[in-house]
């Protein structure tokens, strides 16, 4: 399988998990299905993909001086828009989906860092061997 593909599934996976945590976690967001949460994981991870950098550039002063916090009240916009979008995926306010959002960012660090910490360190290259015959052109 595609190393790029297979990151991708992984990262929806870790995205459901933050998800599923929030509904258990935070009072005030649930959702009915597994089908619902696909759709869930899918917008979320399109709107952080596409909706978020345009956001942050926007907004840019206003993270600069509320110290990095502007970033979770996107955050936090961008869950509670996907609750009003997916039938059967309900956020009831803003502090639940800036609770739930916290949980899935949490998540994601834990477990980010989980799979880090396994990762092999990159082998160096070994040295190019010079042939006698090189010449440099100038």
């Amino acid at each position: 399988m595609n190393s790029a593909l297979m990151q991708l599934l992984v990262r929806w996976a870790v995205l459901a998990l933050g998800v599923v945590l929030a509904t258990r976690l935070v009072p005030g967001i649930a959702f009915d299905s597994g089908a619902t949460l696909l759709v869930v994981v899918l917008l979320l991870s399109f709107f952080n993909a596409i909706l978020k950098p345009l956001l942050v550039l926007f907004t840019l002063p206003f993270i600069i001086v509320t110290m990095g916090l502007g970033v979770l009240v996107i955050n936090a916009l961008l869950f509670l828009f996907v609750g009003r979008l997916v039938q059967g995926f309900t956020v009831d306010s803003f502090w639940a989906a800036l609770g739930g959002s916290l949980v899935v960012s949490i998540t994601n660090l834990l477990v980010t860092s989980l799979f880090k910490g396994s990762r092999r360190p990159p082998q160096p290259l070994p040295p190019r061997k010079s042939k006698p015959d090189d010449v440099i052109d100038i």
